[in-house]
């Protein structure tokens, strides 16, 4: 008999060798506003119908967990891809990325017609037709040969050559009905277990609308984010010019000694953004009727926000600006007066943790021209000091405000907005493992973060990993909100990141227990990077926006 520690209940029961975590939950009473989806075996993910055969610590989780929510979108993925094949055979469904709330896919029908609204209805009835006959989701274990052959035969090439990478002996894929597809993670035991979802036509494709992460009983709002999918779809185009779909044919550049390429493209594609946004903003400023003389820069946490800001500064210089900047944090409020979250910790991504009021005051003397004396924040004491920093709007000069808030329209709301130029910094990974699975845009974010902190001694990547829910949270309510807002958006995102960052990532993954909440994340991640082949980082250049958060950088 097996002893089994449910987490939700803090209670033991015994069950037979074998038992499923889908027969195991009857057996534990606790409140469940939500259906049980998933669950973690000693804190790592798992489907319902993971068989236990040794002792363990169960964690029965509802869609409000993010690792129970990726279990559910992986699965109405494959329902979709299903579903597809079955209303249009020989046809494929590409998942590209997430947006607005849901997932952008392209339909690519066999005679190459565009997708119609009848399309979609079709599908829609299908995916609810198997929905309704809760068919079962099947995993099978196989050699990676094999699973090569498989996939082959079906004509997924994206899954042949990522595989072909991967380097592991042993594979999983699963079956839905006669469908065999690839995904990275679990699934749900079954289709019946699906029940918020939708899909509508969207910019030509199909948007896969998901549950909202708060409220799983009803559907994410939908929010439209045009100004975004054209910078996915500028992204898409690169990547087709360099005949780079997905994650196995960058390894299969990598291998062949192409990583150098790689890295010298990304560099000079986000130069060649910065030029013409430097333009741009020269252009503006040289508007007889409303000049620009306010660039305000934010993004989301290891965005890249302060290194863009250098970087563009030496581009308006060659443009014949001369520009002068500040960051929001200068004016944060003292420590004591700091805003706190539910739990007493400092709520520091909090918009009153700026003085904005006196932020706006500043500006609008610097715009007077007058001699400002400029606040910087002490981050050991947690007080505002005055130090000897003047500022001073000249001719020529032009005002960068860099920060996680720069975008929020109460920060300097008695500037004219004319006067202002806006730039929304995105982390938006273009690439995709394979055709049906997506790389989540905040994982290289993430990922950049915990290298960086641990580099620094600032925090280990337990601790990076534990703070990270509070920080998208505050991502969400802060910031998010007003990227659409931006006049242009940069993606500082690169082709072959995940390959330079896997070296660096790999052992400080491993630095977290596995006795801990933290290590379920770290052991996904972990298992995310493998897919990548390892690219070192020695010609990334030292101006490089990823020197920011692998070091050895020199801005």
């Amino acid at each position: 008999m097996l002893n089994i520690y449910c987490k939700n209940t803090r209670t033991s029961r015994q069950f037979n060798e074998g038992t499923t975590l889908e027969e195991m939950l009857p057996e534990f009473e606790f409140v469940r506003p939500y259906p049980i989806v998933s669950a973690k075996v000693n804190n790592v993910s798992q489907g319902l119908r993971f068989r236990v055969y040794n002792n363990r610590d169960i964690e029965f989780l509802d869609l409000r967990d993010p690792s129970a929510r990726r279990v559910y979108c992986r699965s109405l993925c494959f329902l979709l891809c299903k579903a597809t094949q079955d209303v249009f055979p020989k046809a494929q469904m590409e998942i590209k990325h997430p947006i607005s709330n849901g997932y952008f896919c392209e339909l690519h029908k066999p005679d190459g017609g565009e997708t119609a609204d009848g399309d979609v209805a079709r599908i829609k009835g299908r995916m609810q037709e198997i929905i309704d006959r809760n068919l079962p989701f099947h995993r099978r274990e196989v050699r990676l040969e094999e699973a090569i052959e498989i996939f082959r035969a079906q004509g997924y090439e994206d899954k042949v050559r990522l595989l072909e990478t991967s380097g592991q002996p042993y594979v999983d894929y699963y079956m839905l009905g006669d469908t065999v597809d690839y995904y990275y993670g679990r699934l749900l035991p079954s289709t019946g277990y699906i029940k918020v979802w939708d899909i509508i036509p969207y910019h030509g494709g199909i948007l896969l609308r998901v549950p909202d992460r708060f409220d799983p009983d009803v559907l994410a709002p939908f929010v439209d984010q045009p100004k975004t999918f054209e910078v996915f779809s500028e992204d898409f185009k690169w990547n087709r010019i360099m005949n780079l779909r997905n994650a196995g044919d960058v390894n299969h550049v990598c291998l062949e000694g192409g990583a150098s390429d790689l890295i010298q493209i990304s560099e000079a594609l986000q130069e060649k953004k910065l030029v013409q946004i430097a333009e741009e903003i020269e252009r503006r400023y040289n508007d007889p009727e409303h000049p620009v003389r306010i660039v305000l820069i934010t993004g989301p946490s290891s965005s890249g926000k302060t290194t863009v800001t250098r970087r563009l500064s030496v581009q308006l210089k060659a443009c014949g600006l001369h520009p002068i900047s500040f960051s929001t944090d200068d004016y944060f409020v003292n420590r004591i007066e700091t805003p706190k979250l539910p739990d007493g910790s400092y709520d520091f991504d909090n918009f009153e943790t700026v003085d904005h009021r006196a932020l706006e005051q500043d500006v609008l003397r610097l715009l007077r021209g007058e001699v400002v004396d400029m606040p910087e924040f002490n981050f050991v004491t947690g007080r505002r000091e005055y130090n000897g920093k003047h500022l001073q709007m000249k001719p020529g000069r032009v005002l960068l405000i860099e920060g996680i808030h720069a975008l929020n329209p109460q920060l300097i709301p008695q500037v004219p907005a004319s006067s202002t130029f806006k730039i929304f910094i995105s982390t938006l990974t273009s690439i995709s493992l394979d055709d049906h699975n997506w790389v989540p845009t905040s994982d290289n974010r993430l990922l950049r973060r915990i290298i960086r902190d641990y580099n620094k001694g600032a925090f280990s990547a337990r601790e990076t990993i534990n703070q990270w829910p509070n920080v998208r949270r505050a991502e969400e309510q802060w910031i998010y909100p007003f990227q659409e807002n931006a006049d242009v958006m940069f993606n500082s995102a690169y082709l072959v990141e995940f390959a330079v960052l896997h070296v660096h990532a790999e052992l400080i993954l491993r630095t977290v227990p596995k006795n801990c909440p933290e290590y379920s994340e770290a052991h996904r991640l972990l298992k995310f990077i493998h897919y990548f082949i390892p690219v070192s980082d020695k010609e990334i250049p030292a101006t490089s926006l990823l020197r920011a958060f692998i070091g050895g950088g020199s801005m």
